[in-house]
């Protein structure tokens, strides 16, 4: 008698188990839509900064955010197997295939863009919700802090440029060939 109690879940368990499903819904109705999540995410940002200025405080909020966009950005860049690593003993490194029979290895990220932006989102998010509690408004020298996180951002963006440059790879497909198949033309054929 006991053991039917157990398994039936409380009304909270159901409740959270519902947001949770909801919130899985819009994810996945979201995912392909690569031009609107980033919009969303512009908007909550912009929305962010203006509350950061008509408030004029919470600087160490946006700092702490800014650096977390940084990392975010850095791992969105680097490849899921560091080629320093792969390749230590070589001088030269690893270099594209130039004939038709070496192996071509698309350029896997460390950080996929929709985790990317699903991080950010979060971020976002929290961020925002820290403005509106007064303990997070510690008294900071604002212009320090933004003269820090560019010449933090100006090294590291550096450093991984350096790393492209060395290893030989580009993470983004801009100007890089794509495969086409065969025009649809419509017309099913019968045989």
């Amino acid at each position: 008698m006991g053991d039917g109690l157990r398994d039936k879940p409380g009304v909270a368990s159901r409740f959270f188990h519902s947001l949770e499903v909801k919130y899985q819904y819009y994810l996945d109705r979201l995912t392909p839509h690569t031009a609107v999540r980033w919009v969303i995410a512009l908007i909550s940002l912009v929305f962010f900064a203006s509350r950061i200025l008509l408030l004029q405080g919470f600087f160490i909020v946006a700092y702490a955010v800014g650096i977390y966009y940084l990392n975010l950005f850095l791992l969105f860049l680097t490849p899921s197997i560091d080629p320093a690593l792969e390749f230590e003993d070589e001088d030269d490194g690893p270099v594209l295939p130039s004939k038709t029979n070496d192996e071509f290895r698309p350029f896997m990220r460390r950080l996929p863009e929709f985790k990317f932006w699903h991080s950010f989102m979060k971020a976002t998010l929290i961020a925002i919700t820290c403005t509106f509690f007064e303990f997070f408004d510690v008294p900071v020298f604002w212009p320090i802090l933004v003269m820090y996180f560019f010449i933090l951002t100006f090294l590291t963006l550096k450093r991984q440029i350096m790393h492209m440059i060395k290893y030989r790879y580009i993470p983004f497909t801009v100007g890089k060939p794509r495969m086409q198949g065969k025009e649809d033309t419509g017309k099913v054929v019968v045989g």
